[in-house]
C-alpha cells in the first residue's frame, strides 16, 4: 500500500486534536492527521501511467516532465519517483505499452458483415484510437523523441506485427509468402501515413471518408499483387467470393476497369 500526497489543511492553532477513532491505531492516526489518502500500489501505478498517457496524448512526449504528471495526478514528484525510478523515460515506456495494448484490443474483427464490412469496422476503432490520442500518436510514429529507445521502438513494432498477423488471418491466411506479407506490410504503412497526414492538414476528411478510402485501398492493392502472385490471387478471390453481390470491392474493381478501358479509347 502507498500513500498519496493530497494535504488536508492541518486544525487550527490551538484546538484540540480529535481523539482516535475505536479499531484504528496510532499509526493510522498518524497517516489521517498527515492528510495522505491510501490507495493500493497497483492502482497507484495505473493512475500514474493513464495521468501520464493523456499528457502524452495531447503532447509531443518531449514536452511532457515528470512535474506534470504529478501535478496532474495531484501526486508529489518523489512520489512518482516511488514507482517509476527510472524517472520519465520508464513512465514514458510503460505510458507506450498502456497505448499499444488499447490500439491492439481495437483490431478484433466482427462475427458480422462482409470482408470489406469487417475492415471498415476495424479501421474505425483504428481511427477513434488516433482521434483520441493525437499529438501523442503522431509523436510515437514519427520518432525521433529524445525518449525514443530501442524498447520503445520494439512496442511500436510488435504493433505493427500484430496488425500483420490479424490482418492475414482476417484474410484466411496461415502462411504467408513474401509478396503476401509484402503487400499487407505496405497497406498497413498507407494507414499509418494516412492517420498522420489526417492529423497535420486538421482533420478535412471525415473519418468515414478515409475509412472507405482505406478500404478501398485494400483491395486495389491485393488486386495488383494478385496480377503478379498466385497466392494474392488466390485470397483475392476468397475475399470476393464472401462479398454481397455487387457489393464495395466489386464495384471499385468494376470501376477501375472501366478506368482501363478509358485509357485505351484515349
Amino acid at each position: 500500500m502507498e500513500a498519496t500526497d493530497l494535504p488536508v489543511p492541518p486544525a487550527a492553532p490551538g484546538s484540540a486534536a480529535p481523539a482516535a477513532e475505536p479499531g484504528r491505531g496510532p499509526a493510522a492516526e498518524r497517516t489521517r492527521r498527515s492528510g495522505y489518502r491510501r490507495l493500493p500500489v497497483q492502482q497507484r501505478r495505473e493512475q500514474l501511467i493513464a495521468v501520464a498517457l493523456s499528457l502524452f496524448s495531447t503532447r509531443p512526449p518531449d514536452e511532457v516532465s515528470l512535474d506534470d504528471v504529478a501535478a496532474a495526478s495531484g501526486a508529489s514528484r518523489p512520489l512518482v519517483y516511488r514507482y517509476f525510478a527510472g524517472g520519465k523515460q520508464q513512465l514514458y515506456e510503460a505510458a507506450l505499452r498502456s497505448a499499444a495494448e488499447e490500439l491492439t484490443s481495437r483490431f478484433l474483427v466482427p462475427q458480422r458483415g462482409t470482408p470489406t464490412e469487417q475492415l471498415a469496422a476495424v479501421l474505425d476503432g483504428y481511427f477513434s484510437f488516433v482521434a483520441e490520442h493525437d499529438a501523442g500518436y503522431g509523436a510515437l510514429l514519427r520518432g525521433g523523441s529524445v525518449v525514443e529507445t530501442a524498447r520503445t521502438s520494439a512496442i511500436v513494432d510488435e504493433v505493427r506485427r500484430t496488425a500483420l498477423r490479424r490482418t492475414l488471418r482476417y484474410m484466411g491466411v496461415r502462411e504467408a509468402g513474401p509478396r503476401l506479407t509484402l503487400l499487407v506490410r505496405s497497406w498497413i504503412s498507407v494507414v499509418e501515413a494516412a492517420s498522420l497526414s489526417w492529423l497535420d492538414e486538421g482533420r478535412q476528411i471525415p473519418p468515414a471518408e478515409l475509412r472507405d478510402w482505406l478500404v478501398d485501398e485494400f483491395v486495389a492493392m491485393t488486386a495488383t499483387s494478385a496480377a503478379h502472385d498466385p497466392q494474392s490471387a488466390e485470397v483475392l478471390a476468397g475475399l470476393l467470393a464472401l462479398e454481397a453481390p455487387g457489393g464495395r470491392a466489386a464495384r471499385l474493381l468494376e470501376r477501375l476497369g472501366g478506368l482501363r478501358v478509358t485509357a485505351e479509347e484515349v
